[in-house]
């Protein structure tokens, strides 16, 4: 059976939030810690899941934040910020860079990357990136980002879909 959500002004092209999450939550997305570090030096992390590739040449990703955020300004004046694809197992660590906890890196493995970005240890990639441009997207920011180095495991990643955590598998096909 298929459900469509009527948009809440009736006015053709205008949505509801709640409806708009809903079928954006049948999206499965992989999950992310995005990081840099801030003109002060303070580590700064967050879990986002609108990280994706724009272009293999020049090698260019995206990921956007809410102009809510307390963590826009790092963002915004960093030079360098790091993609951290969380593992399968790492949801405890999704976890922590989503909620308000004072230091969110505490426990938390990790290394120094260019520009001073943390890498958290035991993802399956990550990127370090350059901040190429910002863009005004509605009630978010997009921080596109040119990939000066990455690297990657072979072990299944986090994934979010449907307001829960998940993980990869392969498909009985075999493709």
């Amino acid at each position: 059976m298929r459900a469509e959500a009527a948009n809440q002004s009736g006015m053709p092209g205008e949505i509801g939030a709640d409806a708009l999450r809903s079928a954006l939550g049948r999206f499965a997305t992989g999950v992310t810690v995005i990081t840099c570090r801030s003109a002060e030096g303070v580590l700064v992390g967050l879990t986002a899941n609108s990280f994706n590739s724009v272009s293999l040449d020049p090698p260019l990703v995206l990921w956007s934040l809410s102009k809510r955020a307390r963590s826009l300004e790092a963002f915004r004046a960093a030079t360098h910020f790091g993609v951290n694809v969380l593992a399968w197992d790492q949801v405890e660590v999704a976890q922590r860079f989503s909620s308000p906890v004072a230091d969110r890196f505490k426990g938390i493995p990790f290394h120094e990357g260019e520009g001073g970005v943390p890498l958290l240890d035991g993802c399956v990639a990550r990127f370090v990136c350059v901040t190429h441009h910002q863009y005004e997207g509605g009630d978010h920011l997009i921080f596109v980002g040119r990939v000066h180095t990455c690297s990657a495991e072979d072990k299944p990643a986090l994934v979010y879909y449907g307001s829960r955590y998940a993980m990869t598998a392969d498909h009985p096909s075999g493709r």
